[in-house]
């Protein structure tokens, strides 16, 4: 079904009073939308994962199990693609209405996104954010890497490129997808600075972002950070973003 079709469908409905969410991602979009006494619980999903900070409000919470959510007697319950496939089902088996929200693979899909879950809370679709034009990305552009949890990068033709690119960067990876790193290569060709993209934990995930002879090369100033969910869950979030990226870039300028 396209998205229009999925709009307008939406738009036919009453909207509704009480709203569950299954997954971080849709907790977000619920916490900047929804209306005030709409989300009857988000999930547990942001506490579990350290991304409660920065939601616009305090949010009651489900505990993930079919009985409590049920008991909630929601109207709509709100899941990502990938998320919660056995409870969805359960949920849809009892009657429950059960949305799946197309989470946005590019930057000019995140206002599709945001317009579907607008549509489905009854919402003004006008709300939805502007994207931020893209810049004339310049030739000496300083080379940004996004590195993840298990010396993992992010390449080219993934939406974090699209992410770097929008905001004035050269990503610092030539490779497409997510690629698995090689201290030597790297440290032979440092990038200009490190966006550390990941859970912060002793974990032994993070042990390649903490060699030391990585942040001897690559010094704390030239170190940047932001909440792993942004990277994890694309929304209209995504334009914040883009632009403290932009503002570390203009920075290094």
């Amino acid at each position: 079904m396209t998205i229009s079709l999925l709009l307008a469908s939406a738009s036919s409905l009453a909207a509704p009073g009480r709203v569950v969410s299954l997954d971080l991602c849709s907790d977000w979009i619920l916490s900047l939308h929804a209306g005030s006494g709409q989300v009857a619980a988000l999930s547990p999903m942001g506490r579990r994962f350290d991304a409660r900070h920065g939601l616009r409000r305090p949010w009651p919470e489900h505990d993930g199990s079919l009985e409590q959510i049920v008991a909630l007697r929601p109207d709509l319950v709100l899941v990502g693609p990938y998320n919660a496939l056995r409870l969805r089902q359960r949920l849809q088996a009892l009657g429950v209405r059960v949305e799946v929200t197309h989470l946005p693979t590019s930057l000019e899909a995140v206002a599709d996104f945001e317009r579907q879950v607008l549509g489905l809370l009854g919402a003004d679709l006008n709300r939805a954010h502007a994207p931020l034009p893209p810049p004339v990305l310049a030739a000496d552009a300083p080379r940004l890497l996004v590195l993840g949890a298990n010396g993992i990068g992010t390449g080219r033709g993934t939406f974090e490129n699209e992410v770097i690119e929008r905001a004035g960067w050269r990503n610092h990876l030539r490779g497409e997808g997510y690629l698995r790193l090689d201290m030597e290569a790297l440290l032979a060709d440092p990038p200009d600075a490190i966006l550390w993209a990941a859970p912060v934990s002793p974990a032994r995930a993070n042990a390649f972002a903490e060699h030391r002879a990585l942040r001897a090369l690559v010094p704390p100033p030239r170190w940047l950070n932001t909440d792993n969910w942004r990277w994890e869950c694309p929304g209209p979030w995504t334009w914040e973003l883009v632009q403290q990226l932009q503002q570390w870039r203009r920075q290094w300028r």
